[in-house]
């Protein structure tokens, strides 16, 4: 016959119960809960009136659950983790969204277009991670993330490809003036060159060796210094065709070469979808994928 719910034990005994259970120690348990451990006893004690069983072993030093108290922990912190994953799901805003993006993609891709994703999701709050780490979904609780991989991808992982990484060199008019393009490698080596953590120079010019000019940690920064004049940049086309299309830079050449990785949109699979979280991913796919 079910319990009453009204003849459920006390919850600050259930909580003494299962912290003790779970450190097998009154002392440490006190110390987790902030309470003395004359209290965790006085709770446990409670507890144990109440079910009508021993659920401890007191020993010389330290406590062990005795197999009744074995099986009751077990339930008794399924219950807790269930209580505490509704209330996050409580807490949790339903109409917000995070997307973790690389610095260059939140930069040349996702601001500019901010406007366009709020008119066309005015109910959705966005909330933006930049950084080239892998998001790990459920630690960093992102929901969408853009990374530059490449396959195979992980069946947890929902995947779709945006854009092929097409490299392209790129430099200032200031800087080239009046010289015929698209140039020739050897007329690249003659310029200065910019830089990022990819690095694709060396492959560029089929060297392993060190290659002198400007180094950043990052593309948009490189591509900041070739809008200035100072260099030639190597980035992806998706990134620079804005300023190529407004006249701020210029392509000197393809890379002549393929990229490893290419840009994906992911996002953890997961049995029962948000509205919110579908809405922004099939934007993204709908203005992002070239």
């Amino acid at each position: 016959m079910p319990v009453s719910r009204r003849s459920l034990p006390p919850l600050n005994a259930l909580r003494a119960f299962e912290v003790a259970g779970r450190r097998l120690n009154f002392r440490a348990a006190s110390e987790e809960l902030g309470v003395t451990q004359g209290a965790v006893a006085q709770q446990v004690r409670l507890l144990e009136d109440h079910v009508g069983t021993a659920l401890f072993q007191r020993l010389p030093r330290g406590v062990a659950l005795t197999p009744q108290g074995a099986a009751y922990l077990a339930h008794v912190t399924r219950a807790f983790d269930t209580l505490g994953d509704a209330t996050t799901q409580l807490l949790a805003r339903p109409d917000a969204v995070t997307i973790s993006v690389t610095p260059t993609f939140a930069t040349k891709l996702l601001i500019p277009q901010l406007p366009a994703l709020n008119s066309a999701l005015p109910g959705v709050e966005l909330r933006t991670i930049a950084t080239e780490t892998v998001s790990d979904f459920d630690r960093d609780q992102v929901d969408i993330a853009v990374r530059l991989i490449r396959p195979p991808f992980p069946g947890s992982v929902e995947t779709h490809l945006l854009f092929r990484q097409e490299l392209v060199a790129v430099a200032s008019p200031h800087l080239i003036g009046k010289a015929v393009l698209p140039l020739s490698t050897e007329q690249l080596g003659d310029l200065p060159l910019l830089h990022d953590a990819h690095d694709h120079w060396p492959k560029f010019f089929g060297t392993t060796g060190k290659l002198p000019g400007a180094v950043f940690n990052q593309t948009t920064h490189a591509l900041d210094a070739a809008m200035a004049g100072q260099g030639v940049a190597l980035a992806c086309r998706a990134f620079v065709q804005a300023d190529l299309d407004a006249g701020r830079l210029l392509q000197l050449r393809p890379a002549g070469f393929e990229a490893r990785a290419d840009y994906y949109l992911a996002r953890k699979r997961a049995t029962a979808s948000r509205k919110m979280v579908d809405a922004v991913w099939n934007w993204c796919i709908a203005n992002w994928s070239y």
